[in-house]
C-alpha cells in the first residue's frame, strides 16, 4: 500500500525523535554508573599509596617487634686516676726542719697562705720559727713535685738560720712531716733581691730560678736574710717589714724515697 508523502514524513520524524531519546537515556545511565562505581585501578591506587613517613619492608624481611628490642647496657665511666684538687696534708701541717751541717734540729716550719717574707710570713718568723707559704703565690708541701719554700730569720728572733750561708753542695736537709722524713740534698745557692720583681719570681718559681718552667722533681728553697752582707756593702735599704734587700737561698733536690720518722738515722 502506498503512503502519502505527508504520512511518510510524519513517520520519519517520529522515528528520529524516538531514536534521539533512546540515545540520551543510554548516555545518562552510563554517566551515573561511572560516577557511582570507581574503576578497579582507581581503588587500588587509593588504598596502596604510602603516606609521607610510611615505609614498605622488603619482601621476606620480618618487621622488628618493639617488645623484643633490648637496649644496650650503659657502660660506666672509668674511674679517674687524677686526684681531686685540694690541699695535701703535708702542705697544711706544721713540719720540722733539720740541717745537720749547721747543727740545726727540729725547727718548726709553720705553713701559711701568702708569699715568701710577706707580713704574715715575717710575723711567723718573728716567733723564732720558720715559715712556709702556700696558695696561689706559694709553694708545695714537703716531698711534693715543685718548690717547697722555707724562710726564717738569720739574726733576730734567735737567728735559727744564722749559719745557713755556710751550707755546701751535697749537704743534707731533712724535713719531717706526717710521720715521714724527706731528705733533700743541697745543689746550689741563689741571691734574691726584694727590690726586683723578676728576682722574687725566680725565687718563688716551681722550678727555682726558672719562672714558667714545668717542675719534674721535688725541690726545696731555704731562705734567710743577707743583713750582714748588705750592711757591709753599705746597703741600708729595708722593706716595710724590716727585711734587707737581699736574701740568701739554698736550693736542694729530694733524694730517694721518704723514710718513716721513727727509723730515720743520722747523716
Amino acid at each position: 500500500m502506498r503512503r502519502s508523502p505527508r504520512v511518510a514524513t510524519a513517520l520519519a520524524t517520529a522515528s528520529a525523535a524516538a531514536l534521539v531519546a533512546a540515545l540520551a537515556g543510554c548516555a545518562s545511565s552510563d554517566d551515573g554508573r561511572a560516577a557511582a562505581t570507581p574503576s578497579p585501578a582507581g581503588t587500588a591506587a587509593a588504598s596502596t599509596a604510602p603516606g609521607p613517613e610510611a615505609s614498605t619492608p622488603s619482601p621476606g624481611t620480618p618487621s622488628a617487634s618493639p617488645t623484643t628490642a633490648t637496649p644496650a647496657p650503659a657502660t660506666p665511666a672509668p674511674a679517674s686516676s687524677t686526684p681531686s684538687p685540694g690541699r695535701s696534708s703535708t702542705r697544711t701541717a706544721t713540719a720540722s726542719l733539720a740541717i745537720p751541717a749547721i747543727g740545726l734540729t727540729d725547727l718548726p716550719v709553720v705553713p701559711y697562705v701568702g708569699t715568701t717574707d710577706d707580713r704574715p710570713g715575717t710575723k711567723i718568723q718573728d716567733r723564732g720559727v720558720a715559715a712556709s707559704p702556700y696558695g696561689d703565690h706559694g709553694g708545695v708541701g714537703p716531698g711534693e713535685v715543685g718548690n717547697y719554700l722555707v724562710t726564717a730569720h738569720r739574726l733576730s728572733a734567735g737567728g735559727p738560720l744564722h749559719d745557713l750561708p755556710s751550707l755546701r753542695v751535697g749537704d743534707v736537709v731533712r724535713v719531717t712531716s706526717g710521720g715521714l722524713v724527706y731528705e733533700y740534698e743541697i745543689t746550689g745557692t741563689r741571691t734574691t733581691s726584694f727590690r726586683s720583681e723578676q728576682s722574687l719570681a725566680e725565687q718563688r718559681a716551681a722550678v727555682p730560678g726558672t719562672p714558667g718552667a714545668q717542675p719534674t722533681q721535688a725541690m726545696i728553697t731555704i731562705s734567710t736574710c743577707a743583713t750582714p752582707e748588705d750592711n757591709a756593702a753599705g746597703n741600708a735599704w729595708r722593706d716595710g717589714n724590716g727585711n734587707p734587700e737581699h736574701r740568701i737561698d739554698k736550693i736542694g733536690v729530694l733524694r730517694g724515697q721518704p723514710s718513716p720518722a721513727a727509723t730515720a738515722g743520722p747523716s
